[in-house]
């Protein structure tokens, strides 16, 4: 089973892409640079998400594609990458005949919020609904903790304070609390054997019994 995955030098990605290979998935790595890994079974593309050559045939196609208000510096920038980027890749999946598609976004992500970053997310979701797989995997995590290559100082305050809050955060609130990237990669690795067709959607609480199972 072939894994098209847009995203590994990230948070989650690199993760995630870790957990692929040691699982023996063989994996495509499709990025603008190239993911930093040497594997016998990974196999390096790069690409501009704007004009996206035809990607090679595979089974599985994982966005982990995303930046912040921070880093992207304006509103243009950051729909760039979390919304066209992504589209650009799932329908690039798409053509070369991927029919199960595994897209991060995050938790409260709506076409119609009020906030930017939100509605970003809900429209992206949406428009990868359209596109036609057979299965759509969406990932809504909270807060994401892990150590990131980048400085996102306001993310490391909050890093160091979310899990403190998360005893707080019950039912369905838990959805909106913090997750260790390893959590969300892992739950990914076992969304890849799923077989049931349809659009599900993955919060928090679903992650982690994916994860762990028998936690």
């Amino acid at each position: 089973m072939t894994v098209l995955l847009a995203g590994a030098t990230g948070l989650v990605g690199g993760r995630l892409l870790a957990g692929l290979l040691e699982s023996g998935q063989p994996v495509i790595s499709v990025g603008r640079r190239p993911s930093g890994s040497v594997h016998p079974q990974l196999t390096d593309l790069c690409v501009d998400f704007a004009a996206l050559p035809p990607l090679p045939r595979a089974d599985i196609a994982i966005c982990a594609l995303g930046t912040t208000m921070a880093a992207a510096r304006s509103r243009d920038a950051f729909r760039a990458v979390d919304h066209d980027a992504v589209l650009s890749f799932l329908q690039g999946a798409r053509r070369a005949g991927v029919q199960h598609a595994i897209l991060i976004t995050a938790v409260g992500s709506d076409p119609s919020a009020a906030a930017f970053y939100s509605r970003v997310k809900g429209e992206v979701e949406r428009a990868a609904h359209a596109i036609g797989f057979e299965r759509l995997d969406v990932i809504r995590p909270g807060l994401i903790l892990g150590a990131r290559a980048d400085r996102r100082p306001i993310e490391a305050l909050m890093q160091r304070v979310a899990p403190l809050l998360n005893p707080l955060l019950v039912g369905g609130l838990s959805d909106f609390g913090a997750i260790p990237a390893a959590t969300i990669a892992a739950a990914i690795v076992c969304l890849c054997s799923a077989t049931a067709k349809g659009r599900y959607i993955h919060g928090n609480r679903a992650m982690r019994r994916l994860a762990l199972p028998d936690g």
